[in-house]
């Protein structure tokens, strides 16, 4: 049975990531990529779905008789399987402590045994782009801390996300040793390891004994099954190479302040959220967490949203990484070529376009949350925030002095002719409802956002004006600014209540609205601002102060988005509140709200999308980009405000206050 999902560490090479919980079980990782299926699959199924668990050995209770034993089988000469009598059963003991091994992606648990204590570390360490080494890999090192403790490996390869049993044998190599390797279809997966396995129940074991100073390692190699064998890996090597590359990679951060633990493992968490060879950005590396424990409200996020890669890119250069945002440009361009007019809210890690949407009817779902759902129907929804965002990124990649590119320009350009048209029509707003087309304020300030940065681009610089015919659209975008700017402040303002809604013509609200002072719409100190950050905290905050997206239900019980079920506060939507408070000059209410924040995330500093206020739990895909953001930017903010903060001081995110952003 799969654990909490704070239970869970991630672990990953930049292609696809790992969860492996408390008692040293990997439940889910998809290989090759991000959006492979899954080999195993026991976070939304069980153990039947397949894991891989090393840990301490249960004693054999030497109460029961040989006969009565359950049956094991192990490799003979040959190659085959033959059936010998059993040892007990692998548990699942939690481990006493866990940590990561300094700034890096390398997890070490340890537990506190019958015998001795012992420390398992587990990795996957960044592989090259191209070759026969470009193959993902998962190694477990097992190192006796003190004494000698009994170990179990437990590895139960299921490959199509647990529907499919692998075949599994043994390849004898030249120098006597042998390799087990799992295959079916196109897949293999290759282990290696000191330790002698043995079957049972379609289940590879090994048993073995650590002692102190004694390490025993495992590895994991995933290769496309038409190929040759992949090499082994030498464990400690890739260890230390791995080590090397985050310490490196964390080492060029440019923030020093006081929430520098937090920062920087969020920003670790977003890097491992990229995939290495394009630049594209997941939002989440599952499928399926629900939002709603036991309920429909169950997503595919191993994709790349618009959105949330340009934020993520945001907090990325604004804290020192330049190489990133200029990979994920070039993604862009890529994704889009030759079609910026139907721009997708999301694509594939690799910019593929087709993204449809089917439910894996034998998962039993994590927590009985069905369905289980493999890509994401939203991919074809209009959402005109989107260009917003993008252009946003666009800009402050300009503005922090990334090299230019004629081709990202020509894009920028592009977008807003298409949003010139396009702005007044309904669409489905930032947070997909698969309700009704609406007005969504938020679309319409991110429509203004896109005008008003590339005004600015071409204020700073006339010469990127081509292809219009030598007339400068200047003059017609400023009052295209003006009109939007207009359009908002009229229809999607409720004067009564003195606070945004979130639609026009509606009475709800919506969190985000509260990103109207973040992104220079209005400023921090205008009543309406202040209105509407108060009106938000009235009506979507929870007991403990955090925010939900919006109500789910309206007044006489009828769900408003078209789903089913509700859903926790909205972990970004949190820090935005507490941004906001800090703008408006309640910098000690956003100290104490971005502290409470931290607190609900594990003990590694790990986020999913949302959170339970009544089940006290995370819920949602884990861990979730859209929540590691936004806990970077307030970081940035609150330090930034140092011992005051004035209610007129510019918003520290847009593009033309970086400089400041980045003390």
């Amino acid at each position: 049975m799969a654990g909490r999902i704070e239970d869970y560490a991630l672990i990953g090479d930049m292609q696809t990531a790992a969860l492996v919980s408390r008692d040293g079980a990997v439940d889910w990782l998809c290989l090759p990529r991000f959006d492979s299926p899954a080999v195993f699959a026991g976070l939304l199924g069980t153990d039947e779905h397949g894991f891989w668990r090393i840990g301490p050995a249960e004693p054999v209770d030497e109460e029961i008789t040989p006969a009565a034993r359950p049956q094991q089988s192990h490799f003979t000469d040959s190659g085959e399987m033959r059936t010998v009598p059993a040892t007990a059963a692998a548990p699942a003991v939690p481990a006493d402590r866990r940590r990561y091994r300094g700034d890096s992606l390398i997890l070490e648990q340890e537990w506190d045994a019958q015998g001795g204590s012992v420390r398992v570390i587990d990795f996957m360490p960044p592989r090259p782009l191209a070759g026969a080494e470009a193959v993902p890999q998962m190694i477990r090192i097992i190192e006796g801390v003190s004494g000698r403790v009994r170990m179990r490996s437990a590895l139960r390869m299921r490959f199509s996300y647990g529907r499919i049993t692998p075949w599994v044998h043994r390849v004898e190599q030249a120098d006597g040793t042998h390799r087990t390797v799992a295959m079916a279809g196109p897949d293999s997966v290759w282990l290696d390891g000191k330790a002698e396995t043995y079957g049972r129940d379609l289940t590879t074991y090994a048993d073995f004994t650590v002692t102190a100073g004694e390490r025993i390692a495992f590895a994991l190699t995933w290769q496309a099954s038409h190929l040759p064998a992949p090499s082994a890996p030498d464990a400690e090597a890739a260890l230390a190479h791995t080590e090397a590359f985050w310490r490196d990679w964390v080492g060029q951060c440019t923030y020093q302040g006081p929430y520098r633990e937090p920062v920087i493992r969020s920003l670790i968490t977003l890097k491992a959220l990229t995939y290495a060879p394009t630049g594209g950005i997941v939002a989440a590396p599952t499928t399926s967490l629900p939002e709603d424990i036991g309920g429909v409200r169950n997503w595919d996020y191993r994709y790349t949203w618009l959105r949330d890669a340009a934020i993520t890119l945001s907090s990325l250069l604004r804290t020192g990484y330049r190489e990133e945002a200029r990979a994920w440009r070039e993604w862009l361009l890529r994704a889009v070529a030759g079609d910026p007019e139907n721009l997708q809210i999301m694509y594939g890690i690799a910019g593929e376009r087709e993204l449809t949407e089917s439910e894996l009817d034998w998962l039993p779902g994590y927590e009985d949350s069905r369905p289980v759902r493999v890509g994401n129907g939203a991919a074809g929804q209009l959402q005109l925030d989107v260009y917003g965002e993008v252009v946003e990124t666009l800009h402050l990649a300009h503005m922090t002095g990334l090299s230019r590119h004629d081709h990202a320009h020509q894009l920028q350009l592009k977008l807003i002719s298409y949003l010139e048209k396009h702005w007044t029509a309904p669409d489905e707003g930032i947070w997909e409802v698969r309700g009704p087309r609406r007005h969504f304020v938020h679309s319409k300030v991110m429509a203004w956002v896109a005008v008003d940065r590339t005004i600015k681009l071409l204020e700073q610089s006339p010469y990127e004006v081509h292809g219009f015919h030598g007339e400068s659209p200047l003059e017609r975008w400023r009052e295209l600014r003006d009109r939007i700017h207009a359009d908002v402040c009229e229809k999607g303002y409720d004067p009564d209540r003195n606070t945004f809604t979130q639609y026009y013509g509606g009475q709800e609200l919506d969190a985000s609205l509260l990103l109207i002072p973040q992104m220079g719409f209005l400023p921090p100190d205008d009543k309406r601002v202040i209105g509407t950050i108060e009106a938000i905290q009235r009506e979507l905050a929870t007991e403990d102060g955090f925010v939900l997206r919006y109500p789910t239900h309206d007044t006489s019980g009828e769900n408003v988005d078209g789903l089913a079920g509700h859903e926790g506060a909205f972990l970004a939507c949190s820090f935005w509140l507490a941004d906001d408070l800090a703008m408006i000059g309640r910098v000690t209410e956003a100290r104490e709200l971005f502290d409470r924040l931290l607190s609900l995330r594990n003990d590694l500093g790990l986020l999913a999308e949302e959170w339970d206020p009544v089940a006290k739990r995370q819920v949602g895909n884990f861990p979730q980009a859209f929540s590691h953001v936004p806990l970077i930017d307030t970081a940035l903010r609150l330090t930034a405000c140092g011992g005051a903060y004035l209610s007129a001081q510019p918003d520290l995110r847009s593009a033309d206050r970086t400089e400041q952003a980045m003390m």
